[in-house]
């Protein structure tokens, strides 16, 4: 049975993943943060280990990780390259 918390948490991760894969792959460079398909790993393992493990079972630090992936992602990667690809703003 999944809380809403941990579907929230999981459709952040399929948010994420999404996110890094219609960017442009030169805006990661420009961004000075890891490659696109270094980030398409990690996102979308973040969200199949959400998928997979449950907050409260067994496999739950696989998804503490994974929550930690995809939470990195969209506060520190995800803002430098909207602002990469908006351009200086006057």
């Amino acid at each position: 049975m999944y809380s809403v918390a941990d579907l929230g948490f999981t459709i952040l991760g399929l948010f994420a993943f999404f996110h890094a894969l219609t960017q442009r792959v030169d805006a990661y460079t420009a961004a000075e943060r890891m490659t696109k398909p270094a980030w398409l790993g990690i996102t979308g393992g973040g969200a199949a280990a959400m998928l997979l493990f449950k907050p409260y079972s067994f496999g739950s630090i696989f998804w503490l990780a994974g929550l930690v992936a995809v939470l990195v992602y969209m506060v520190d990667v995800r803002p430098k390259l909207i602002e990469v690809q908006r351009g200086p703003r006057w």
